[in-house]
């Protein structure tokens, strides 16, 4: 599994140390990864196997996301040469800069899917590109799986709200989002919470703006409007809502008004409200007439306690949604 036809060379090598163990840091073509590196399958016969199955759209995914070019960068992938690659330093006064020459494959410890990815996008490009690498020189069986084990268990996902925040330059509404969190003068500013980690006073996370925007903005109509225009239609409409009910959109816990499934229920229905506010030919939302109807909102008992307690998950949203239409339109 892990032999090679003929010793392979890779140049311009770095070693290192790391806690007693030597690494080795470099790249090397898509064209010769094939037959360097092997995978040691959860079910494989011979040794301790515990690598998962590819997932084959991660894979087609990656190599997508190595069609942007010079903006496709990517961490290394993680190897355990297992003593068969030796590393050669050019001369005696760099010591830690050389070649390896590598008499077998490599384990791939973590990777799989960048390294896969890395060679649909060559096959469907007909062009190399660099597979930049971290090697142990040595780890045995239990320390490998250790470590592989360390990698998928300890690691945590940053999270929805943080990666909308991080795409805020090349996502619009990640944009406005951002924008709805971070201005003073935004409702969402002081019970808004970027991270995604909930705390008290901040209950409404980034991944909760994007998702209202979402679907107040995913008519036709309103979605060819500018990031600005969204802004400024978001920002007014919920800080109307905000303005005419202080007292219930800042109290989380004795009023639902600010609660995720009343929100996107206020989403829902607004969506129609400005569609219906909607200048038939420009861009240009009548928002006196949307003040008009918001103003209706007040009738409406947003507390704890009364007929909005037992709303939940998406379809509380939808039946809200429904009862507010009749007040709004």
């Amino acid at each position: 599994m892990n032999k090679l036809t003929s010793q392979k060379v890779i140049e311009n090598i770095l070693m290192s140390k790391m806690r007693g163990k030597v690494l080795y840091q470099g790249s090397f073509l898509t064209s010769i990864s094939k037959e360097l590196l092997y995978v040691k399958a959860y079910d494989m016969v011979m040794g301790k196997g515990y690598q998962r199955p590819v997932d084959k759209k991660r894979c087609i995914d990656f190599a997508k996301y190595l069609s942007k070019g010079d903006d496709a960068l990517f961490p290394p992938i993680l190897l355990n040469a297992a003593s068969e690659w030796e590393f050669v330093p050019y001369d005696k006064e760099r010591p830690n800069f050389g070649r390896l020459l590598c008499r077998a494959k490599a384990s791939l410890m973590d990777g799989q899917h960048r390294e896969r990815g890395a060679q649909i996008y060559s096959q469907e490009t007909n062009s190399e590109i660099n597979i930049p690498f971290l090697a142990f020189h040595f780890l045995d069986e239990d320390e490998e799986i250790r470590v592989f084990d360390t990698i998928n268990t300890k690691g945590k996902a940053i999270g929805l709200s943080l990666s909308k925040y991080l795409r805020r330059d090349s996502d619009e509404l990640s944009w406005v989002a951002t924008e709805l969190m971070i201005r003073k003068e935004s409702p969402f500013h002081h019970i808004g919470t970027i991270t995604g980690k909930r705390s008290k006073g901040r209950h409404v996370t980034l991944q909760n703006i994007y998702r209202l925007l979402h679907i107040l903005t995913n008519d036709s109509n309103i979605s060819s409007f500018s990031k600005e225009e969204k802004l400024n239609i978001a920002l007014t409409y919920f800080r109307s809502i905000q303005e005419l009910l202080t007292e219930e959109w800042n109290d989380y816990n004795e009023y639902r008004l600010s609660h995720i499934v009343c929100l996107e229920a206020l989403s829902l229905a607004g969506k129609e409200l400005l569609l219906k506010s909607k200048h038939e030919t420009r861009k240009q939302i009548d928002f006196q007439s949307v003040q008009k109807s918001i103003n209706k909102l007040k009738s409406l008992d947003w507390s704890v306690n009364g007929p909005l307690r037992y709303l939940k998950g998406l379809n509380g949203s939808k039946s809200l949604a429904n009862d507010l239409r009749s007040i709004l339109l």
